[in-house]
Parts: C-alpha cells; structure tokens; sequence
C-alpha cells in the first residue's frame, strides 16, 4: 500500500482536518493545527507530503515518523510537531482500518471500558456559571474545567485575590462535591502570585491546577508545585518527551497534558504516557479542538494504565455522522476500525474556510501586552 495523496481542509471555528489517500482506497483521518496558525501548519505539511510522504508505505508509521522528525537538520517546536501530530493520527486511522481493528487494540487493547470526559463552563454572574454548568450537565459530564480569566498582574491586589477565590468557591458549589473540576491558569501568573492565588482557592481542592505559569522555566513550574499539596498540570505547550522528561525529572507536575495534535500525535503521546508512568505521574490529553483530535485521544486513553480524564470541547455534533455520546460523565470503549469515526461531508462543505483565525490578545491596564 502507499500514499497517494495528502489533503487538508480549514474548518470552522479553527480547525484543520487531514486527509491521507491510499491506492488501496482507505482514506485515514488526522487533525494537525496550531490555533491561529493553521495556515502554517498546512504549508508545513504540504511540504512533508510532497518532499517526503507521497509514494511512502503508511503502516511503517513508527519509520515515518522518524523520518520526519530526526531526518532533517530542524526538530520539534509547535509547526513542525503539530504536522507530524495530525500525520500519525492519519496513519494510525489507515492501520486500524486496514486490519479493522480499533487503533486501542494496535496499541495492546484497552485497559478499562470507558474513559471520563470533562466539559469547560464560564461566567461572570452566579447565574452565568449555573446556567455553564447546567448546559455541560446536560450533555453528561460530571467533570469540568474553569479558566482563572484575563490577565493577572505579576504582582496584583488582594482584591483579585479574593474575586478570585470567591468564584472558585462558587464553582465548589454549583458543581458540588461529587463532581471534579480543574482551574486553568493558562500562563498567565506570574511564579510568586500563582503561589498566592493557590494557597487562596486549597480549601475547595481543585482536581488540578493548569499551568500556573508559562512552560518556559521548569525550574519555577517545580517551585510552584512544591508550594502546595493541589496537583499541577501542564503540557499543552511541549511537543516532545523530551521536554516532559525534564518536568518528570525536576517533579513540577503530576498530571501530564501533551496534545494530540502538537505533541507528535499517537506515537509520540504513547512515549510520554510511558515517562510519567514511571514517575508515578497520570495522563490528562489536553484537546480544545475538534473530532478528529479527540477520537485519537480517546483511543489513547483506553490503552494507556495511568490515565485520569481527558479534555473535550466538542463531541463531533456537525462534523462526523455519530458524534460521540457522554453518559455519567464517560465514553464508552469504541468499537469501529481504526480512529472510530466517519466524517459528515456535506456538513463540514458548509464549514470549510480560509484559516484566516487569529489568537485573541489580552492587554494590562497600562497597554502592556499580556499573555493570552
């Protein structure tokens, strides 16, 4: 079998879906983007297929992988590791249906029968964030997550202090004490006011606290994580084991979040899944993006011993002919080859676009750019 043709299609609100043909007819899916630079991430890919990808066998994954990777001078960082992602997807989705078989069952069976999903809600209002978590209880979960909101000084008042703890204690009671909930910080805390921000909000025992602070310095992330009993998570913005060796190593995390479609894909997240087992550290794919992304996490997630939940936004409705169905806050173990899923082509033709999608900004009081 070989590859005969690579194709990517922007969708909206800012997707970028990948579909590799083989002249055997299987068709395998994969979802490779970088938010507000898919545009990029398609251009890489382009290139990949045409210099490299084209004419290649796509069930020597593992070799395909390498040598896109470490056969060229340039390795990692997000649009190079963001195409490699959605290519491995793709490749996993034609093995699977080639032996049709579940992609779980290639990676040596599943080992629990269904895997916990957690929904994200907001709000400014008490009767926002009820209305939030109502909506996402409907859908069935029963485990969320909740963003700290815009932009925090790198040293700020004690008046964001309490607003803060204020809404998250009103998030322990909306949700109750049955229910998880994680608290994203996105970055954008400084080390010394993530410590405080923490140490406000222990008492409600989030599930995990979500980059505190910006990947960049391990070393503060490790501070951070010493400062409290809470678990930290981090990893949507490390594309390789080996930047989540050195988090295992320097202990500034305990639930890992590589991305699917950043982090190599399949074949690269298995590796890191393996790392932080033997860290005694626990998987929670990070996946604010659409189907295809989160079917190949889910078949991950039934192969992998140490994973927790995993982040959803979608669960295909509009996009693939049956979208997955969350009950009692879980999916049920997939049954069909390969990722799982069928695209709805006359659904995504209405949502085709350019890829023109750009990255919101957030700006201090003074005009200071802050992080997003």
């Amino acid at each position: 079998m070989k590859i005969t043709k690579v194709e990517t299609i922007h969708v909206l609100p800012r997707w970028l879906f990948l579909k590799i043909h083989t002249d055997e007819g299987i068709i395998g899916l994969g979802e490779p983007v970088v938010e507000g630079r898919s545009q990029t991430v398609a251009a890489a890919i382009k290139e990949i297929a045409d210099r490299y990808l084209i004419g290649q066998d796509p069930l020597k994954i593992t070799k395909n992988w390498q040598a896109i990777f470490i056969g060229q001078f340039y390795q990692g960082g997000p649009v190079l590791m963001s195409a490699i992602a959605g290519i491995d997807q793709a490749l996993w989705d034609i093995k699977g249906k080639f032996y049709n078989t579940p992609v779980y069952e290639l990676l040596g069976g599943s080992v629990r029968d269904q895997v916990k999903l957690y929904g994200h809600f907001g709000g400014n209002t008490k009767e926002e964030m009820k209305a939030s978590i109502d909506a996402a209880k409907a859908k069935g979960y029963t485990s969320f997550k909740t963003s700290i909101g815009g932009p925090v000084k790198f040293i700020d008042t004690m008046a964001k202090v309490n607003e803060f703890a204020e809404n998250i204690a009103l998030t322990r009671e909306l949700v109750g004490p049955e229910c998880d909930f994680g608290v994203d910080f996105h970055g954008r805390v400084s080390p010394a006011m993530a410590m405080i921000l923490i140490k406000a909000i222990e008492e409600f025992q989030p599930m995990f606290i979500e980059e505190p602070v910006l990947p960049g310095n391990v070393d503060e992330l490790a501070r951070v994580a010493r400062s409290t009993y809470i678990p930290i998570a981090t990893g949507e913005r490390l594309f390789t084991k080996f930047q989540f060796r050195e988090v295992l190593e320097k202990q500034a995390a305990v639930v890992l979040q590589p991305d699917l479609s950043h982090a190599g894909g399949i074949t690269e997240c298995r590796d890191i899944a393996a790392l932080a087992a033997a860290s005694y550290a626990t998987m929670a794919p990070h996946c604010p993006l659409g189907p295809i992304a989160l079917a190949a996490c889910i078949q991950l997630d039934f192969a992998v011993p140490n994973f927790l939940c995993q982040e959803s936004v979608t669960l295909g409705d509009g996009y693939i002919k049956k979208p997955f169905v969350v009950k009692n806050g879980s999916v049920e173990l997939p049954t069909k080859p390969g990722l799982g899923i069928e695209l709805d082509e006359d659904a995504i033709e209405e949502k085709k676009f350019d890829g023109s999608w750009e990255t919101p900004r957030f700006w201090y009081e003074d005009g200071g750019v802050a992080s997003w």
